[in-house]
Parts: structure tokens; C-alpha cells; sequence
């Protein structure tokens, strides 16, 4: 069997779709695997905000997986990671961790981290060939908004603000994750979401300038699925007031879910953010499911209990 590693065109994001449905469906045992995650759509997107950082394996020219890494300026991410499983079992998913971790050192990338499963001693097996190590656990939870929450600061949409404004926008929110990890950037996720239509950032503010924001997908064919508003990365300045911003910050995207039609709302919180899970917990949001961090040479990066992040990896 010959397998060969390249770039996933735009042409074969369908079929690679298809794969990886087929292959988390029929790892979680349903009983029609291809209509795992139906109203979800990673790929497409993934593929269109860093295109080169998406690759494909080929066994005698058929695609059968493929893996996207994606950089939040010093920080990167990778995945869904998926193998067709009339492929499983014979190292494909190492050679496309090879290409990755290659394409990451390319990039100049100082911290790795991903979600992955917490009960599954084959994938951390795997994922430990390469140096990365689970760290603390990271719940799914998700709560219905009320209609009586209201944000005390001031907030507002990137969407809505002028072309103009952008580009000085995009620098506070860099100067803010900056302040949590050394070159942390999440511009280019920021921008995605608003020229794909995936839904909104929603940015606070108080007397000091920005303290928050929260990047957030809405809907079907986004990561966050039919009816729900789903917080891809949040984050609130390092500060005295910083579990007071959170709790603004959250209120905040409430009103947004609201008024996009939603009726749920969804974030990933890391356990090694003690205060950020409390006050998850403390408004109700419940845990759908948990998965684990796995980090490059165990690395905390902006995993740290002074920090508060919102961020489940996926």
C-alpha cells in the first residue's frame, strides 16, 4: 500500500467531509455514522481560512483522511484529524502528524495544543508518539439564554462596526491576547468568521479600553450547529476585574445568541481555568460532554489559573 501526503484542494473538501463523518460516527458506535455532526461544517471553512495548512493522504490516489492545521499567530491548533476506517490501523494519521508538525516548526509555532477524547487510550497513545501529554479536562457546556440577562459594560459587533475601525480593532484584540500568551493572535479567526458569515465577534469594553472578546458561530453549517451560538474562543484582559469582565463578557454573548435567533448557547471551558469554570457553572451552563487537552511537551501556554480563556480546542 502506498500512502503520499499533499495539500487538500478545494475540489475534494466534499469527499473529505464525508470522512470525517464517516470515521467519528463509526468511532462513537452510531448506527449511521455518515449523519455524525449533519449540521455542523468544519472543513470548508477550515480549509478557507488557512489553506495551506490543510493535507491529504491518498492511498493509490483515493483520498482517505486528511488534517488542518490552523495558527493563532504564535499558537497552534490542529484538526478534526480523520482516517477512513477501511483505513484505520495502518499509519496514515502518523504521517499526517508528520506533515503537520512539519508545517508547524515552518511556521515558526511556539505553543500546540487540541482537543481530543478523554477516554480514549489509542488516541493519547498516538498523540504521544509526537510529544504531546493531556493536561486537565475541558467540558462542552451549554445553557437556553434569558431574556432578563443584560451586559452592565458597553458592547459591541465587529460586523457592525466601519471598515475604517477594523484594522485598530484587530490590534486591541491582539494587544489583549498578547498580554495572555506571548503572540497569541486570533485576527485571522476574527476576519473568518465575519467574511464567511459564520456569525459574530462580540467585543466589550470599559473605561480602560477593550477587557473582552468572544468569537462566536451561529447556526447551521458553522461549528455550532442547528439553533445554537457557539463561543469558539473568548477571552478577558488579565486583570483584578477580569472574572467581573467574563461575567460581562458572557452576559453579552446571551443577548447576542437572542437576537441571532438562537436558542442555546455553547462554550468550552479548560479546568485549569478554576475562577472561568466556576462562574460557568454559577450561570447555569451544564456540561454536554468532556474532552482533554493534549499539549505539546506538556506545555501549560495560556492554560494557567491566573488566566481565563474560553476555548475547547475541537
Amino acid at each position: 500500500m502506498q500512502v503520499s501526503i499533499s495539500q487538500l484542494q478545494e475540489s475534494e473538501i466534499p469527499v473529505a467531509d464525508e470522512i470525517f463523518r464517516l470515521a467519528f460516527g463509526t468511532f462513537m458506535g452510531l448506527p449511521n455514522p455518515i449523519e455524525f455532526m449533519s449540521d455542523l461544517n468544519y472543513i470548508q471553512h477550515r480549509w478557507k481560512t488557512e489553506p495551506t495548512g490543510a493535507f491529504a493522504a491518498y492511498v493509490d490516489n483515493n483520498l482517505v483522511g486528511t488534517n488542518l492545521a490552523i495558527r493563532w499567530g504564535s499558537f497552534g491548533i490542529f484538526g478534526p484529524l480523520t482516517v477512513h476506517p477501511d483505513y484505520w490501523n495502518q499509519g496514515i494519521a502518523q504521517k499526517l502528524l508528520t506533515t503537520t508538525m512539519e508545517c508547524f516548526e515552518q511556521w515558526g509555532i511556539k505553543y500546540i495544543a487540541f482537543f481530543t477524547f478523554a477516554n480514549s487510550p489509542k488516541h493519547h497513545e498516538l498523540y504521544q508518539k509526537f510529544g504531546f501529554y493531556p493536561r486537565f479536562l475541558n467540558p462542552v457546556m451549554s445553557k437556553s439564554p434569558s431574556t432578563s440577562t443584560q451586559c452592565k459594560l458597553r458592547s459591541e459587533r465587529y460586523s457592525e462596526i466601519t471598515s475604517f475601525e477594523m484594522a485598530p480593532i484587530l490590534k486591541n484584540c491582539l494587544k489583549l491576547t498578547n498580554n495572555i500568551y506571548e503572540g497569541l493572535d486570533l485576527s485571522s479567526e476574527i476576519e473568518a468568521v465575519r467574511i464567511l458569515k459564520l456569525g459574530d465577534t462580540i467585543l466589550l469594553w470599559d473605561d480602560i479600553g477593550l477587557v473582552g472578546f468572544a468569537i462566536c458561530h451561529c447556526g447551521a453549517q458553522t461549528e455550532a450547529g442547528n439553533d445554537n451560538c457557539y463561543i469558539k474562543f473568548a477571552a478577558v484582559l488579565p486583570h483584578n476585574q477580569q472574572n467581573f469582565y467574563l461575567e460581562q463578557l458572557l452576559a453579552a454573548c446571551e443577548v447576542f445568541t437572542l437576537q441571532s435567533g438562537m436558542s442555546k448557547l455553547t462554550t468550552g471551558v479548560n479546568t485549569s481555568h478554576h475562577d472561568a469554570y466556576c462562574i460557568i457553572n454559577q450561570l447555569g451552563f451544564r456540561a454536554e460532554f468532556t474532552g482533554v487537552t493534549m499539549h505539546k511537551s506538556n506545555q501549560p501556554g495560556f492554560h494557567q489559573p491566573n488566566l481565563i480563556t474560553l476555548c475547547d480546542l475541537r
